[in-house]
């Protein structure tokens, strides 16, 4: 392994700054790495001829003495992301071969602060789905494996591909979109590092929707540094999009290294769940006292309507899935069954979405199209919103009291087997969105960061939530964190 493809974006940043690499040579390196992990299905496409291209460009800007914030830096792009010229199939059949005439303005950015994609990276169907096993292109694969076997793993999903190719050096960093721990849970059983930020920070304008109130960009990367980094590059205001918010977009990585001392820190006790393995425990209990001693007061607090949360998610995501999917009827782009025996457009369209859309993405769409048909609406849906903005205030009430930030664990186990038969059940793969689902429904800021592994050599992760448009605070407090935590572990190459 090239030992380039070890760095941070940090690193790698002030690497190209003083010269010692130029970013051809940084890009070949992750573009060499990219081909030859085809073991871990984390790229759906790989655009080695662009990258050079932008690669050699980038360089005669650092000649100049380029200021953009991310020149010469090659990133991977959750296939969600609509990329101008580039294959985006948000891992389904129902858009095969579908190719953008436009950039989502979160790559838009991205790609004017000077990074360079490598490839597509692999994910969940329409990002539904917690293990990345729904995807049109085949399950993408942890790059951990367990102690005690030899079997493969799941990345965790819906961002699978993105924490899979950050943790296995891949990319820099990578892109990924939460509606529901999507960006978190991988990371956390990857090992690396995932930030969900405030919902309308980044825009959804150019994003592949699956439920809009809730859909949201984000970063994950090596480092907290590296998450802030990113945010920095990726957030702002956006026209094209109406939920996003206009806000000016500070310099994240200005915050880190502030004092933590005095913060607030909540351990809401309703996230104490019946069969929580002893280690997550464990490790959630140490984590605050690591806060603590770093000068942090932990606060014992109450979220009391928690317990709702998850049932409230999958009644409001599927009925917004529900909606937004309808437009893919095989007329206007992507996959369309031709076949002479169709008597009207109405056969068309069954057939098309029959065989375009997989097994997961239907189920979601008719439980969406239940809760929002007659007769059912005021029972699921209307209550659903009415639980959601109970959630809301249990985080405003906690925030208001002085609460800084919230501690929780990431995810209630560590990665399982790919094929997992214990998995099959709908309702026991929802349960991994446990801890995570509250933050989408409230649309606050968290951050997933590596805390330990557990007696099998799997990575374990925690969780910090913070208060609406404080992502500056959040990843400061992360950044004292993350220093007395001291994970150092990698995943061992066999791929």
């Amino acid at each position: 392994m090239n030992e380039l493809v070890k760095l941070s974006i940090a690193e790698a940043r002030d690497a190209l700054a003083n010269r010692s690499v130029s970013s051809f040579e940084l890009t070949e390196a992750f573009l060499k790495e990219a081909k030859a992990a085809t073991q871990l299905n984390a790229y759906c496409s790989i655009c080695e001829e662009k990258a050079l291209v932008k690669a050699r460009s980038a360089d005669e800007d650092l000649k100049k003495n380029a200021t953009k914030a991310l020149c010469g830096l090659p990133i991977g792009v959750k296939d969600i992301f609509c990329t101008n010229g580039v294959t985006t199939q948000a891992a389904s059949k129902i858009l095969e071969n579908f190719v953008p005439a436009y950039e989502s303005t979160v790559t838009q950015k991205l790609w004017a602060a000077g990074a360079i994609m490598i490839g597509k990276l692999n994910m969940d169907e329409f990002a539904m789905g917690s293990s990345n096993e729904t995807s049109a292109y085949g399950p993408a694969i942890n790059p951990w494996k367990g102690s005690k076997s030899d079997k493969k793993l799941t990345p965790g999903g819906s961002s699978g591909g993105s924490a899979a190719a950050v943790a296995a050096n891949l990319c820099l960093a990578a892109t990924g979109t939460d509606t529901g721990g999507s960006i978190r849970q991988p990371a956390a059983f990857c090992g690396v590092v995932g930030l969900k930020p405030t919902y309308g920070r980044c825009s959804r304008w150019g994003i592949i929707a699956f439920a809009s109130s809730l859909d949201q960009a984000g970063p994950i990367t090596k480092t907290v540094r590296d998450s802030a980094i990113m945010l920095s590059s990726m957030a702002g205001y956006d026209p094209k999009d109406s939920t996003s918010a206009d806000k000016s977009v500070p310099d994240f990585e200005s915050f880190l290294g502030e004092s933590i001392k005095g913060k607030k820190i909540g351990v809401p006790k309703e996230y104490r769940i019946e069969g929580m393995p002893t280690e997550i425990e464990k490790l959630w209990q140490e984590g605050a006292k690591m806060l603590h001693a770093a000068g942090a007061e932990i606060v014992d607090i109450s979220l009391p309507n928690t317990k709702y949360a998850l049932p409230a998610y999958y009644v409001l995501a599927p009925a917004e899935a529900s909606s937004n999917l309808a437009r893919y009827d095989g007329v206007r782009f992507g996959k369309r069954i031709k076949a002479d025996e169709f008597q009207s457009i109405d056969d068309m369209y069954s057939a098309t979405r029959g065989e375009g859309f997989g097994a997961e993405v239907k189920r979601r769409i008719l439980i969406g199209t239940y809760v929002l048909s007659a007769g059912f609406y005021d029972a699921y849906y209307i209550k659903a919103q009415k639980v959601r903005t109970l959630i809301q205030n249990d985080f405003s009430n906690a925030y208001r009291d002085g609460i800084d930030a919230i501690l929780t664990p990431a995810t209630p186990s560590t990665a399982f087997e790919i094929g997992d038969q214990k998995r099959k059940d709908p309702l026991q793969m929802y349960l991994n969105d446990v801890f995570t689902v509250t933050v989408n429904l409230a649309g606050l800021p968290a951050i997933s960061l590596p805390a330990s592994i557990d007696g099998n050599g799997l990575p374990l992760g925690l969780q910090l939530i913070g208060k609406p448009w404080e992502e500056g605070e959040l990843l400061s407090i992360a950044f004292e964190f993350e220093k007395q935590l001291g994970f150092s572990y990698l995943p061992k190459k066999w791929w």
